[in-house]
C-alpha cells in the first residue's frame, strides 16, 4: 500500500507564510509528478503546483511568485513554501503523486488527506 502523509496547514495572518510537506511512503517502485491541489468548499480542485522527477515545475498563475513547489527524491517528499499568503489562498490542500509501484505497471495516481490552510485578513 501507498500512503501520502501531508503536514505543515494552519492559520496565519495575511502577508503570512507556510510550508506544507508530503511523504510519500509504502510500496514504491518510482515517483513521477508529484504536486499540490486545494479545494474549496462547493468548488473543484484545482492544481496549484507540481513538479516532474527531473525537476521541471509548473504553477497556477494566482501563486505564481508567491509558491514554490520542491522535492526530495531521496525521501519521496514534496514541499509547498508559500509566502505572501492571501485570504483568498485558504483551502484544503492535498498532497498527489503519480508513481509505480513494481516496474513495469501501470501509473497510478495517490492522495494525501488533506490540510486545511486558513488564511485571514
Amino acid at each position: 500500500q501507498v500512503q501520502l502523509v501531508e503536514s505543515g496547514g494552519g492559520a496565519v495572518q495575511a502577508g503570512g507564510s507556510l510550508r506544507l510537506s508530503c511523504a510519500a511512503s509504502g510500496s514504491i517502485f518510482s515517483i513521477n509528478h508529484m504536486g499540490w491541489y486545494r479545494q474549496d468548499p462547493g468548488k473543484q480542485r484545482e492544481l496549484v503546483a507540481s513538479v516532474t522527477s527531473t525537476g521541471s515545475v509548473n504553477y497556477a498563475d494566482s501563486v505564481k511568485g508567491r509558491f514554490t513547489i520542491s522535492r526530495d527524491n531521496a525521501k519521496n517528499t514534496v514541499y509547498l513554501q508559500m509566502n505572501s499568503l492571501k485570504p483568498e489562498d485558504t483551502a484544503v490542500y492535498y498532497c498527489n503523486a503519480h508513481l509505480l509501484t513494481r516496474p513495469g505497471t501501470p501509473v497510478y495516481s495517490y492522495w494525501g488527506q488533506g490540510t486545511q490552510v486558513t488564511v485571514s485578513s
